[in-house]
């Protein structure tokens, strides 16, 4: 039997300073999510999202009453970087940043590498059953490159290189290791 998976990356907070970590969302965002409902299929089982806040509200906002929060599905672990902004980091610490956004297995905010995110993202999705049916779930945008990835047997090189606004789909399906790729949207582009 095939897998069918789809990954919501979460709505994001409009307007805010981005930061390295979890954020609630605002109205307006809520209000986003709660659009893009309609276009999502259902499942016969309970839906994932991953532990973020912004994770587990968009659930709810997209009408999900009930989700399995999955820690494999938890954002990239970001260690001493974690509440500061990218401008923050590249500030204090340039070559640090330039070693994480070019080197896959470097971690030098003592949290997880984006090698080790993408190890964890593929472990995941190759251990849900063959008949797992059709799997949806919410995760954050690290975790949906993570997982493009994967799909496309791509190197963590190209983690970068893979751009994922707020509440875009990602489907795929499959089975353990093997999967294939379809791109999509939740929303209209004009939202």
């Amino acid at each position: 039997m095939t897998v069918r998976l789809t990954l919501v990356c979460a709505a994001a907070a409009v307007g805010r300073e981005v930061r390295f970590g979890d954020v609630a969302l605002d109205e307006r965002a809520l209000r986003r999510a709660r659009a893009a409902a309609g276009s999502l299929e259902t499942t016969t089982g309970t839906p994932y999202a991953a532990p973020s806040q912004r994770c587990r509200q968009t659930a709810q906002a997209l009408g999900w009453d009930e989700v399995a929060v999955e820690p494999a599905l938890r954002d990239l672990e970001m260690g001493r970087w974690q509440g500061r902004t990218l401008e923050e980091v590249a500030g204090e610490d340039p070559a640090a940043l330039t070693a994480w956004m070019t080197d896959p297995e470097a971690a030098p905010h003592g949290g997880e590498s984006v090698g080790e995110l993408c190890r964890r993202v593929a472990a995941w999705m190759d251990a849900l059953p063959d008949d797992a049916g059709r799997v949806l779930a919410v995760v954050d945008q690290a975790v949906a490159r993570a997982a493009v990835l994967s799909v496309l047997a791509a190197p963590a090189e190209s983690f970068w290189r893979v751009d994922v606004p707020p509440l875009a789909k990602f489907e795929c399906t499959g089975r353990a290791g093997r999967w294939n790729l379809r791109l999509g949207h939740t929303s209209p582009t004009n939202g």
